[in-house]
């Protein structure tokens, strides 16, 4: 139980971040390009799960895994990439455990279907305003970013699938790089909808 607890109570020092910075760049000094560029991959993982809180899970990760290279010196099992996969995989896993059942998914608000224990708990005053106040957030943004965020997140499943395919090819872009797009819009509009609320 005490290990448990010192492992949720630990943070990266400077020294276990020049670990991971070595680790990751297996041998060839990138300068901390190798870093960011497994976060942006992290949080690109971590939004195409739909998670609200992308940033925080990936640095999640990453504390992780340098808390691993510090109590053990060394990750020898995997490829560093492989292995930062493997550890998102149980972040994420744990997110949905510990999720809070009161976040919405901004789709859902955006086609105002919001999950039913949230309108049962929230009065219809709270999600009117929250409604109002992302209608004035999307209609702040630009046409193309407005266009590329309603169509990214238009459909159910499999059409949302395709939706999102046809999306990427007509803006001549990868998923990868369009899930990136629609993760810095959506996060636009939900810094916006908070300051809005209130």
């Amino acid at each position: 139980m005490q290990k448990a607890e010192s492992k949720k109570n630990w943070s990266m020092t400077s020294s276990a971040f020049q670990g991971v910075l070595k680790w990751l760049d297996e041998g060839a000094d990138s300068g901390g390009e190798k870093y960011l560029e497994m976060r942006r991959r992290l949080v690109a993982f971590f939004d195409r799960k739909n998670c609200l809180n992308a940033d925080e899970l990936a640095d999640e990760t990453l504390n992780r895994v340098a808390r691993r290279l510090e109590e053990e010196g060394k990750i020898e099992s995997e490829t560093p990439a492989k292995y930062c996969y493997i550890t998102a995989r149980f972040v994420f896993m744990e997110s949905l455990r510990g999720a809070d059942k009161s976040e919405v998914a901004l789709d859902e608000v955006l086609y105002n279907q919001p999950d039913k224990s949230l309108a049962e708990k929230e009065s219809s005053d709270e999600k009117e305003k929250m409604l109002q106040c992302l209608e004035e957030c999307t209609n702040n943004l630009d046409e193309v970013n407005r266009d590329l965020i309603f169509r990214y997140y238009y459909g159910k499943e499999r059409e949302k699938i395709e939706s999102r395919r046809t999306l990427a090819q007509d803006l001549r872009i990868t998923i990868n790089a369009l899930s990136i797009r629609a993760c810095r819009i959506r996060d636009k509009l939900e810094d916006c909808v908070k300051k809005c609320v209130g």
